[in-house]
Parts: C-alpha cells; sequence; structure tokens
C-alpha cells in the first residue's frame, strides 16, 4: 500500500497548481459557452392543447420551434459542435498531470553500490515508490495553436449556420402542412355547399316531377348528381384528417391513444394572398448572401484551409514547457515513510525527423479535400441559383393564376342564379342549372387551391432567398 505520507505532501505540493489550471480551463469553458446559443432541454412533446385552442401560423412556427424532431435533432448537433470546438481549443489550454508508481523487486534486481560490504551501513530496499503532479504548456506545435483559435471560430460559426438551415427547413414543412389544413378546412366548406345545392336541386325537381311539369329522367339526373358530388366531400374530410395529422407530426406532438380517425386539432386563420414583390436579380443575389447552406460551406472550405495547415505542422517541430512537484522513496532506506520530495521546471521537444512520409501523405490528403471543399462552394451556388429561379417562376405562376380567378367566383355565382330563375320561369333547362352549380363549385375549388399555391410559392421562394420563415 502506498504511504499516505507520500500521497499528502504529492497532493499538497502540487494542490495550488492544479487549481489555477482547472480556473483557467473552467473560464475558458464558460466564454466558449457565452458564444453559442444556449440550448435548454427541450419541453414535453403532449403539450398540445388538444380541443382547447385554435392554432394560428405564428402559434405552429412556435410549438415547432419547441417540439420538432428535426429542431430538437439540429440543436443536438450544436451541442456536438461545441464540445468539438472545445476539444479543438484544448491545444493551447495548459495540462495537469499527475503520476504515480509503486513497485516490488526481486533481490536480484536491486540496484548496490560497488563499495566492499560492511564498510557502510546501507539498506537496499527492495519497494519503490513516487509521484508527481505536473504542469504541461505547449509553447510551438507548428502553427497548430494559432490554427486551433481559427478552427473552434469556423466550428462555432459552421455549427450555428448548419442549424439555421435545419430550422428553415423544418419551418418551411411546419407552413406548407398549416396551409394544406387550410386548405382541406375550405374544401369541406365548398363541397358540402355543393352538395347542399345539389340536394336542393334534387327537391326542387321532385317536387315539379309530382306536380306533373318535369319527366322522371331530371329527377334521376338530379339524383346522380348529388351521388356524384358525395365522394368529394368524403374526400375533402379525408383530406382534413389526413393534413391534421401531418401538422401535429411537424409540431413534434404525441397524440393520445384515445384519438382515433380525426385528432381534436384546431387551427386558426384562411388563406390569404399577402402582397409580395421581388425581383428575380435581388431575389438570386440576396440567396447567396443569406442561405446559411452556402455559409456553412463557406466555413467548410475554410476549416479545410485550416486543415492542411495542421497535416503541415506535421514537418515542425513540438515545444513544450512543464513544472510541478513530485516524491519519491529513498533509494537507499528501507523505510518507506520517509520520502525524498521537491519541485521541478524543464522544457522538452520532439521533432519527426523521418516519419515515414506520413506527414507527406496528410498532406497531400488535405490539398484534396480543400480543393473538394471549393468545388462544393461553387456546385452549390449555382443550384441554389437554379433553386431561386424555378420557386420564383412557380411564385410568378401561382400570382397570375390567382389574378385570373379573382371575378370567376362572383361570375359563377350570378350565372347560377340567373340559371335558376330562368329555371324557374321555364325559360332554361335543368341541365343549364346543374352545369352552373357544377362551374361555382370549379370557381371556388380552383379558388382556394390557388390561394394555397400563392402561399406555398411564396413560402419556398424565400426559403430558397434564405429569409426568415418565422414571420407568418
Amino acid at each position: 500500500m502506498l504511504p499516505k505520507v507520500f500521497l499528502r505532501r504529492s497532493i499538497r505540493g502540487g494542490w495550488l497548481a492544479l487549481l489555477g489550471v482547472l480556473a483557467v480551463a473552467n473560464g475558458r469553458a464558460a466564454a466558449e459557452t457565452n458564444g453559442i446559443a444556449h440550448i435548454n432541454a427541450p419541453p414535453s412533446t403532449n403539450a398540445i392543447p388538444w380541443g382547447n385552442k385554435e392554432l394560428s401560423l405564428a402559434d405552429c412556427l412556435n410549438v415547432a420551434l419547441d417540439h420538432n424532431s428535426a429542431i430538437l435533432k439540429s440543436r443536438a448537433d450544436l451541442e456536438a459542435a461545441y464540445g468539438i470546438m472545445v476539444q479543438t481549443r484544448a491545444i493551447f489550454i495548459p495540462k495537469v498531470r499527475a503520476k504515480s508508481s509503486y513497485q516490488v523487486l526481486d533481490q536480484g534486481a536491486v540496484e548496490k553500490l560497488p563499495i566492499p560490504a560492511g564498510l557502510f551501513d546501507i539498506n537496499y530496499p527492495d519497494q519503490q515508490w513516487s509521484g508527481n503532479i505536473q504542469l504541461v504548456q505547449s509553447i510551438y506545435e507548428g502553427g497548430r495553436m494559432t490554427s486551433a483559435a481559427r478552427t473552434a471560430r469556423l466550428t462555432k460559426a459552421q455549427a450555428l449556420l448548419s442549424h439555421q438551415a435545419a430550422v428553415a427547413d423544418a419551418l418551411l414543412e411546419v407552413r406548407i402542412g398549416y396551409y394544406d389544413v387550410l386548405l382541406a378546412t375550405q374544401e369541406i366548406i365548398v363541397q358540402e355547399a355543393s352538395v347542399k345545392l345539389l340536394t336542393q336541386e334534387l327537391e326542387d325537381t321532385r317536387r315539379r316531377f309530382d306536380a306533373g311539369t318535369v319527366p322522371r329522367f331530371n329527377v334521376l339526373r338530379a339524383e346522380v348528381e348529388v351521388a356524384n358530388a358525395r365522394p368529394k366531400w368524403i374526400r375533402a374530410r379525408n383530406h382534413f384528417r389526413i393534413g391534421k395529422n401531418n401538422l401535429a407530426n411537424l409540431l413534434g406532438y404525441n397524440i393520445p391513444k384515445e384519438y382515433t380517425e380525426d385528432i381534436p386539432l384546431k387551427v386558426a386563420g384562411e388563406l390569404r394572398a399577402e402582397p409580395y414583390d421581388i425581383a428575380l436579380a435581388a431575389a438570386v443575389a440576396k440567396a447567396m448572401e443569406l442561405r446559411p447552406e452556402l455559409g456553412a460551406l463557406r466555413k467548410a472550405s475554410l476549416l479545410r484551409e485550416e486543415g492542411l495547415i495542421n497535416a503541415k505542422a506535421g514537418y515542425k517541430p513540438s515545444v513544450q514547457t512543464f513544472g510541478g512537484y513530485g516524491s519519491r522513496s529513498p533509494n537507499y532506506s528501507d523505510d518507506l515513510g520517509r520520502d525524498i520530495s521537491g519541485w521541478f521546471v524543464g522544457a522538452q521537444m520532439s521533432w519527426d525527423i523521418f516519419d515515414g512520409l506520413l506527414t507527406k501523405g496528410r498532406v497531400d490528403e488535405a490539398k484534396a479535400r480543400l480543393q473538394k471543399a471549393r468545388l462544393e462552394v461553387d456546385d452549390v451556388g449555382r443550384r441554389v441559383e437554379l433553386e431561386v429561379r424555378t420557386y420564383y417562376s412557380y411564385f410568378i405562376e401561382a400570382r397570375e393564376v390567382l389574378e385570373s380567378q379573382k371575378k370567376v367566383q362572383e361570375q359563377a355565382e350570378e350565372a347560377l342564379r340567373l340559371a335558376t330563375a330562368r329555371a324557374e320561369a321555364g325559360t332554361s333547362t335543368q341541365l343549364d342549372v346543374l352545369n352552373a352549380q357544377t362551374a361555382l363549385t370549379e370557381a371556388r375549388t380552383t379558388q382556394i387551391q390557388a390561394l394555397r399555391d400563392y402561399s406555398v410559392a411564396r413560402a419556398r421562394l424565400e426559403r430558397a432567398i434564405g429569409q426568415n420563415l418565422l414571420q407568418p
């Protein structure tokens, strides 16, 4: 067993140095934590206000920030990047190392002084112990130390940009899911109105048939029209159920087991066409500046440059200074309670003059990875521009379709009113009324679909540009 005096003296000698180094390390870690967004543990995913509150678009976006699985996983990646940043900077933070040993020697392995026996009374112990604690500080690592500081900053910036891209993608999906639920809600209203109109027409036709003013054929035609309208209403309700389930999943909600078909998720708001005007050239320019994916790739290219610097550091020496305090048992006394203690300082250098071409291989690899990173920036830049141009075209299409539908619904309603009046006056046929009703339903359906397509096209264009999607 190691003597207590050894433990006591070794710890006492290096305790102050250890406390100083830990204070420095903790201070730097705290500074790094302040430099990156603090991430709280995600709240419970069962906090959905089932049936109690209508969620607006702003509510959905805020809920997604706390519960969406893609965002939560991205936050975990952000924490991992913080750990990498701390590891990177460890190269220029002092290290505290403690070492101890205890051994028992065979009598034949005990070293003895070459003096005649009996001349001096010397004990040659067959047990030895030693221990020390030391502080080691790198002062030159071939460029790796300054590179580590730059690498840490770039790693932090790249992680934040990647997180922003993940959040933007998740919020875009939430917006589209929200618009789909609103569209399904309006589809139900339109199809219900269509079934109601056709049912009224069927009842009117039956009364006329009973009065002997129309043939049985008109009744059959009206019944067929009602039967044909009901599947569209059923599909609209199914789209509504599917849309709510999809939105709940995007919001990160766990659906309680007691809810089966129609979950009580309520959304507020309506489909609207908010004015949005931007030139294509300005959109492309903004995308090149704002897209977080491009920013992350640019940081990755800079990180590859730092990787090349680190690889080339293998050609250069490594120098450290050290100091500490140590204790050991005496060499010529078998009293293990005695110790020889004291402080020590020094410096050390290591230099691989020839490492079997290991450093050359690392440099070649770093150069190739740097070239690939630069090509990736150019390639993704072209893809971003293509994405902006594509979604800008979709947005123009959606806006033009919406413009074309401004007067159609009013005209279809007026056409139905006139057809009904003429039919009652006996100057038009039942077919005219049914055609007018079908045209009105199509006009209403096209109108709400155009509003949804406009909202989705705008959201996708804003995402392609890199604008903030938190503004509903």
